[in-house]
C-alpha cells in the first residue's frame, strides 16, 4: 500500500466519523450509521468516478475503502462520548481531508481529459459530495449550501490552484499537496477567526 493510498484511506476515516456523528445526533441505529459513514466517506469519490468513467469506481476495487468506514461507524457506535469530546482534533483532520480530496479528485478528472473547469467542479465534488448525501439522507439541509465556516470555498480554491497550475505545465505531487495545503489552511483559519460567507444583503445571521 502506497502513501497516497493510505493518505485517501485516513481522509475516508475521519469523512466517514463525521458521518457516524451525524447520525448519532439523528438518533438513527447502527444500520443507519454504517450508511451514513459509508456516503459520507466514498459518496463524492464515487460520484465523480462515475462522470470520469473510471468504471467501477475505485471505491468498489478495493476492501479497505468499504471496511474503513464499518470501523469507523464502530468506533462512534461505542465510543461516541469520547469522540465528541475529541472533536476539535477530529475537525483538523476533517479539514486535511477536505484538501486531499478536492486535490486529487480535481487532478484525476484532469487526467481523464476533462478541462479545468469541470475538473475544478468535481474537485469541488469529490471533497464535498459525500457530505451533501449524508445531510440529505439524515433529513438536514446540506451544510455546504450555508457555508457558514468556510466548507466549500477552501476545496473550490485548492481545486483551482490544481487546474491553474495544470494549464501553466505543472504537475505532480508537489501541486497537489500544495492544493491540499491551500484548502487545509483556510478551512483551519476559518474555524480559528469565524471566517464565514455573506449572506443575500438585507438577511441577517
Amino acid at each position: 500500500m502506497d502513501v497516497p493510498e493510505l493518505l485517501d484511506l485516513a481522509g475516508i476515516f475521519v469523512f466517514a466519523v463525521s458521518g457516524g456523528l451525524t447520525a448519532v445526533r439523528q438518533r438513527l441505529d447502527m444500520v443507519g450509521m454504517v450508511v451514513l459513514a459509508e456516503i459520507t466517506a466514498l459518496g463524492g469519490g464515487i460520484v465523480r468516478d462515475l462522470v470520469i468513467g473510471a468504471v467501477p469506481p475505485t471505491a468498489f476495487t478495493s476492501v479497505g475503502y468499504v471496511l474503513v468506514p464499518v470501523a469507523a461507524a464502530v468506533l462512534v457506535f461505542f465510543w461516541h462520548p469520547q469522540v465528541s469530546r475529541i472533536l476539535p482534533t477530529v475537525l483538523l483532520f476533517d479539514a486535511a481531508g477536505l484538501g486531499l480530496f478536492c486535490a486529487t479528485g480535481t487532478a484525476k478528472a484532469l487526467d481523464f481529459g476533462l478541462s479545468p473547469l469541470h475538473a475544478v467542479l468535481l474537485g469541488v465534488i469529490t471533497a464535498v459530495g459525500g457530505g451533501m448525501l449524508r445531510d440529505v439522507l439524515s433529513g438536514l439541509i446540506p451544510s455546504v449550501l450555508y457555508d457558514r465556516q468556510l466548507y466549500a470555498l477552501p476545496a473550490l480554491l485548492g481545486a483551482a490552484l490544481v487546474a491553474v497550475a495544470d494549464v501553466t505545465g505543472w504537475h505532480g505531487p508537489g501541486v497537489t499537496a500544495g492544493a491540499a495545503l491551500l484548502a487545509f489552511v483556510l478551512r483551519v483559519s476559518a474555524m480559528r477567526y469565524g471566517w464565514r460567507t455573506p449572506r443575500p444583503r438585507g438577511v441577517r445571521d
